[in-house]
């Protein structure tokens, strides 16, 4: 393997230890993993480049090395068919793939989307004030944020959680439709676009359960299962929306132009279409693909 050297910013992990050193690092900031092997000439190429870039970055991101030829269950569970493989995890998720030899500009412009910058403080300074009551000075301050880094994808997302706290849907919804095209194009902005349009849905006049009882009472009440997919969406219970949305196709596939199907598509991409979750109701949406 190549060695990881005496730095606390860089790692090496196996299938022991890659819970702790990679999963619940993660939670804390961007960890980089190198699947790589000192046999493929690529990789030996690939390390000074990470070694440089994880220094640059001064703590804010680890890089951690685990060895293809040697760890087969890690390997396999993340499906690397080749090295080097470069995967970016944030809170648990790869959230970024890179395939083969990649240059360090190419390197850092995946990472600056994850890395922690200086306007990042002003997110903490303005969700303290939110907490507070104090919105006006919240959204603010993250506003002014924005423009002093538009860049940073994060300002415009915890804008966009804020405002959906606030259940203001076609607002935050309106915000990230203006965002520039490479930020909008950001995983989790595009995850939570998804989630807005969804929340968008919601007649806020009712809840969970008035529409579980519209629902018990009348099993086929497809417009109650709407709604109540939604309101699950917004409270993140995604398995029991998921049985809503499937209900709703085994009642009318075709409803408001599928829309069972398309609700479904979006839950996949907020929750990951490779979770546990997502697979146990694939099944359910490919019997009424069109």
């Amino acid at each position: 393997m190549i060695e990881s050297i005496d730095s606390p910013y860089i790692l090496s992990a196996n299938s022991n230890n890659f819970q702790q050193v990679v999963l619940e690092n993660s939670k804390q900031g961007p960890v980089l993993v190198n699947f790589c092997s000192k046999q493929a000439v690529p990789c030996l190429h690939q390390y000074p480049i990470l070694d440089q870039i994880i220094h640059h970055y001064d703590g804010r991101a680890l890089l951690v090395n685990v060895d293809a030829d040697t760890e087969a269950t890690i390997t396999t569970e993340y499906s690397i068919a080749s090295v080097p493989t470069l995967m970016l995890f944030r809170n648990e998720a790869v959230v970024e793939t890179m395939n083969g030899f990649q240059s360090a500009e190419e390197i850092m412009r995946v990472m600056e989307q994850y890395v922690a910058r200086d306007s990042d403080m002003k997110l903490i300074e303005a969700i303290r004030a939110f907490t507070e009551g104090k919105a006006t000075d919240a959204y603010e301050m993250i506003a002014k944020a924005i423009v002093d880094d538009p860049v940073n994808p994060r300002l415009p997302l915890t804008m966009c959680k804020l405002l959906k706290h606030e259940e203001r849907y076609p607002e935050a919804l309106k915000l990230i439709e203006s965002l520039p095209e490479d930020i909008r194009s950001n995983k989790e902005i595009m995850q939570f676009h998804d989630l807005l349009s969804i929340c968008n849905e919601a007649d806020t006049s009712q809840n969970i359960s008035s529409l579980a009882e519209q629902v018990i009472s009348s099993p086929k009440n497809i417009e109650a299962k709407q709604q109540l997919s939604v309101h699950y969406i917004i409270e993140e219970q995604f398995e029991k929306a998921l049985q809503q949305l499937s209900e709703m196709m085994e009642i009318d596939a075709n409803y408001r132009d599928n829309y069972a199907q398309k609700s479904m598509i979006k839950v996949f991409n907020i929750i990951g279409s490779d979770s546990d979750l997502a697979s146990r109701f694939k099944p359910n949406l490919k019997r009424f693909a069109h």
